[in-house]
């Protein structure tokens, strides 16, 4: 996406604490930039589910994803990917009368689709998060202004590349390298924002998978 050079970095909340622009002054966007993006994970369960909810946002915002995330939990059973493996076509059916969720049928199959590939990859790798950190980006894609950022970068092309040979679909370089950003694969928080120092730190303090 394009950005225009004269819009501010980083934006000032009402509590005076310095943000990346993109969650704007929506209070839920504001606390998941706060609490969830950019923390390093290491828990499949949760690698799944951002990947599922990246591949159900192509086309779409994040933000119109992040308010229907307790719907779209409540209908894959929280993505327990053995539970979600194991979905019928007459479940596919239900979920497409699930007016709380995204219901493009192709997006809901590949959720199913994608929790049996991750089995598979389960049984190879012992976890999910031993493969996708295999991935880890180098280093940020910003010095801390909005229009060095970038959409996708080597590793989340080559990690794209990985997962459709596996069989996995929905996942491409763009929506790998958004799970990179989210799950804390990257520190890509703008250097003004309150959060860069503290990413860092967890980071370092990660013990990666």
């Amino acid at each position: 996406m394009s950005h225009r050079k004269e819009l501010p970095d980083y934006l000032i909340g009402p509590d005076g604490l310095q943000r990346c622009w993109w969650c704007g002054d929506d209070t839920q966007y504001i606390d998941y930039h706060d609490s969830e993006w950019g923390k390093p994970v290491a828990d499949d369960q949760r690698l799944y589910e951002k990947m599922c909810l990246e591949g159900f946002q192509a086309g779409l915002s994040w933000i119109t994803i992040l308010r229907k995330r307790a719907a779209f939990r409540s209908a894959f059973c929280d993505f327990d990917i053995e539970t979600v493996a194991g979905f019928s076509s007459a479940r596919v059916e239900k979920l497409m009368l699930d007016a709380q969720i995204v219901r493009h049928r192709g997006k809901i199959e590949s959720t199913i689709n994608n929790a049996q590939r991750a089995i598979e990859m389960l049984d190879e790798f012992g976890s999910l998060a031993k493969f996708f950190w295999r991935f880890e980006p180098v280093e940020s894609n910003t010095l801390g202004q909005r229009d060095q950022m970038v959409a996708y970068r080597p590793e989340s092309t080559a990690l794209s590349k990985e997962l459709k040979k596996r069989g996995w679909s929905f996942v491409g370089p763009t929506t790998c390298y958004s799970l990179m950003q989210a799950m804390g694969m990257v520190n890509d928080h703008l250097r003004e924002c309150h959060q860069w120092n503290v990413i860092e730190q967890l980071r370092s303090e990660f013990a990666k998978p």
